[in-house]
């Protein structure tokens, strides 16, 4: 089966430092083969991928370097706050959170 050019595989790799105050960051991109091989080297790194066709989409419009634009900045924020709670990283003002919540019925 051939693909169209919408169905291409494609990936983008983010880049975040919390410690800078800059937005998520372009550092990767591919279609095809190549996406396939930025997926597997995210994998062996240890890096969360995330599939969603229609951010992809938007992304796949940036250039490498580029940060993402204001009207994507909640959507990939939540999504690198969601990988955060994922690997166990809270922010302090989460610690002992389990004792600050009323589990009554």
């Amino acid at each position: 089966m051939n693909k169209t050019k919408n169905e291409t595989k494609k990936a983008i790799g983010l880049k975040y430092n919390s410690d800078d105050t800059n937005s998520p960051t372009v550092i990767a991109k591919g279609f095809g083969d190549l996406a396939d091989e930025i997926i597997e080297l995210a994998k062996q790194n240890g890096v969360m991928i995330h599939e969603d066709p229609y951010l992809s989409e938007l992304l796949a419009r940036m250039d490498l370097g580029q940060e993402i634009p204001d009207n994507l900045y909640h959507v990939v924020a939540e999504l690198i706050a969601f990988s955060y709670v994922l690997q166990g990283k809270f922010p302090d003002s989460w610690s002992n959170v389990h004792n600050k919540i009323d589990f009554k019925e």
